[in-house]
């Protein structure tokens, strides 16, 4: 019998249409035409969105396998889940902060986390960002602009709960005038996210029930007031077994995700090559593995698959 977890939701509303109509009732002269299109886009939608709750204890346990360097993280959002069951609740956890080295998979937990919480995740790579209204939104006064990440997210996303991934958040940079951690000190917080206010939309939404994680390889460059709203884990990279419970977890995930005819179990020999890779490659090693085997007419994986594709990466880059 699977032992498969279906979440519960509820709705909730994140904004009231109410103040949707009442914006678009100003004059037009005040806003911009991408606004007010962006106000129509909000009323049709209406305000109330999907507010995911566990439904069992065991919710979480798929993690040990898929993310097993993340024990002493998964532990911790286990007490956060038993809270949330206990009170028929949505599942709510103080900011996390991941830090370790590159390819380590914090980025691949907090998206095995979002589908183990059976909501929506977003990832925003925080060393593209030069300005805060990347994450709160820019004055429509401005020309091109949009509401920001948060903003669109919640509105054009089903869920009042989603996961957002900030990844590389200690190489935030830019304009200190526009400091892109500055949306943050409110996110953070859970009754100040409750009104949040994209610079854009100029509309108050609720962000209270978004869950935040972040991804870091040093905490230094981040400031102390950020730091003390997160719960800070340090990731070790996985050892050789942990490696190779990671491997077969992605192999056994893309083989149910496809129909190509290959097998439940992977030799155990081609999941020993996996991995001796970062957990970072091992998806993208592995697609460009299952192509080989096809292009060669085989309905299974060999080891020097996976070192086609190891010499392949290796070779340098062709230019014009």
């Amino acid at each position: 019998m699977s032992n498969v977890q279906i979440p519960l939701a509820e709705m909730r509303s994140i904004y009231r249409v109410a103040d949707v109509e009442r914006a678009l009732e100003e004059p037009s002269s005040q806003r911009n035409e991408s606004l007010s299109a962006y106000y129509e886009k909000m009323r049709k939608l209406g305000g109330e969105r999907y507010l995911v709750k566990p439904s069992s204890l065991t919710g979480l346990d798929p993690l040990y396998e898929s993310c097993p360097n993340f024990g002493p993280v998964i532990d911790d959002l286990k007490k956060y889940l038993a809270l949330a069951v206990s009170g028929n609740e949505p599942m709510h956890f103080t900011p996390i902060l991941l830090l370790g080295k590159p390819g380590i998979g914090k980025t691949h937990f907090a998206r095995c986390l979002a589908q183990a919480l059976g909501t929506h995740h977003e990832f925003v790579p925080m060393n593209s960002l030069t300005a805060g209204w990347v994450l709160s939104g820019a004055s429509s006064q401005w020309n091109h602009a949009k509401a920001g990440k948060v903003a669109q997210t919640l509105i054009d996303g089903e869920y009042a709960n989603p996961v957002i991934v900030l990844d590389e958040v200690d190489k935030a940079g830019g304009d200190a005038r526009y400091d892109p951690m500055g949306a943050l000190y409110g996110l953070l917080e859970h009754d100040t996210a409750r009104h949040f206010k994209d610079e854009f939309v100029d509309i108050n939404i609720d962000a209270s029930h978004v869950l935040w994680v972040a991804t870091a390889n040093d905490d230094a460059p981040m400031p102390e007031p950020i730091l003390n709203r997160m719960n800070v884990y340090e990731v070790p990279p996985p050892d050789f077994d942990q490696a190779v419970a990671i491997a077969t977890a992605l192999y056994q995930d893309i083989v149910r995700e496809h129909d190509w005819g290959f097998s439940d179990d992977a030799p155990q020999s081609v999941i020993d090559k996996l991995a001796g890779l970062p957990p970072r490659d091992m998806r993208k090693t592995l697609l460009a593995a299952f192509g080989n085997a096809k292009l060669d007419r085989r309905d299974h994986l060999l080891p020097a698959d996976i070192d086609a594709v190891r010499h392949q990466r290796g070779k340098p880059r062709m230019g014009f």
